[in-house]
């Protein structure tokens, strides 16, 4: 082998090697599980073990028969995970539909099936005169399907008028990809000028380093290829308005003590004072500049400073858990944050006052 078909064979292989850790790390080590990963994984394994299957071949000829079956058994599945990838991509799904499902294990038996009883090493001329072309077929109608569900993405993305979510993006880069690996494959079967059987692997590799890439260099992997709705949008308030709601709610937090909740929610508080949550939130931010814990922790401390000073005979602890506060320990952390002090410092100073 000279050095050019050794620098091929190891960027190939490296590439179908990536594959298969890449397909493992969505399918099993994301920290959120996503239908649409689950599959990109699996559709990278399938890809993965056709792409070694290629290489192998390619460099060395003597490839015992099993190989080349299992390769080209991969490709049986390559359709249905890209398919099943795009759909629970652009409509996120909770858990994989029953169809989907006896689908992908009637696949498995039709594999296992005519693995078994048609063996590639005893029956070469079937496998490369009908299994494969059965196989190419399949693979190009879940190609289709997968082109026709995603068609408005693949117009925006021609498109110089739209502009385009990275998802979307990589949802009909991912497409691309694999209609680019399937038409350099095919184009080999069926010994079309020019075609090589290993730039189908050469593909791959490019496409899957362009994801890792990404993947690296991204923060929100997990949710890196899904289309998820967007998040509304906070409706802001004017000046007006929000003088007037901070009125409304300086007025609940002094007559309700609704603040003595220890369960109180940023939801609960908005609807005493009926805005959105997302108002509130902004209404704090914005115009007090702090959070709503913040907010509600500076209610608390300033009760329990009073109540330091006025209520001698109940313990420290005790007034925590009077003004909302569901520990000890959040309490004293929140009073050193507000006061710059303990409750027992606060209190020393207080008595010495009182002393004095």
């Amino acid at each position: 082998m000279d050095i050019g078909k050794e620098i091929l064979f190891f960027f190939s292989a490296l590439g179908a090697f990536n594959g298969l850790l890449l397909g493992l790390f969505l399918l099993f080590f994301t920290q959120k599980k996503y239908l649409a990963n689950d599959f990109l994984g699996a559709l990278l394994l399938a890809l993965s073990i056709r792409i070694a299957k290629s290489v192998c071949l390619y460099f060395d000829g003597k490839l015992p028969k099993i190989y080349l079956q299992i390769g080209l058994s991969a490709c049986f599945f390559i359709g249905p995970f890209l398919y099943y990838f795009v759909r629970s991509a652009v409509t996120p799904l909770g858990k994989m539909p029953k169809s989907w499902l006896r689908t992908l294990i009637a696949l498995a038996v039709v594999t296992l099936v005519v693995g078994i009883t048609l063996p590639y090493a005893e029956y070469p001329v079937l496998w490369k005169k009908v299994i494969t072309r059965v196989i190419y077929f399949q693979w190009f109608s879940f190609l289709l399907a997968s082109g026709i569900l995603i068609r408005g993405l693949l117009r925006k993305l021609f498109s110089r008028s739209y502009s385009m979510k990275p998802a979307e993006t990589w949802i009909s880069m991912i497409f691309i990809g694999n209609v680019l690996i399937f038409l350099l494959y095919f184009s080999s079967m069926v010994n079309a000028p020019f075609a090589s059987y290993i730039s189908g692997s050469i593909a791959f590799s490019l496409i899957l380093y362009l994801m890792i890439t990404l993947v690296i260099y991204k923060k929100k992997t997990d949710e890196l290829f899904l289309l998820l709705p967007d998040k509304p949008a906070t409706k802001k308030l004017n000046e007006s308005d929000a003088e007037l709601w901070l009125n409304k709610l300086e007025k609940v937090m002094s007559e309700k003590e609704v603040y003595k909740n220890p369960d109180l929610k940023l939801h609960d508080l908005s609807k005493e004072i009926q805005i959105s949550g997302h108002q509130l939130s902004a209404l704090l931010n914005d115009h007090l500049g702090k959070n709503f814990t913040t907010y509600l922790n500076e209610w608390r401390i300033a009760e329990a400073c009073k109540m330091i000073a006025t209520e001698q005979h109940l313990t420290l602890e005790a007034i925590g858990y009077e003004v909302g506060f569901n520990s000890k320990s959040t309490f004293f952390a929140a009073f050193k944050k507000v006061k710059g002090v303990t409750p027992s410092g606060y209190q020393q100073t207080i008595n010495q006052t009182i002393s004095s």
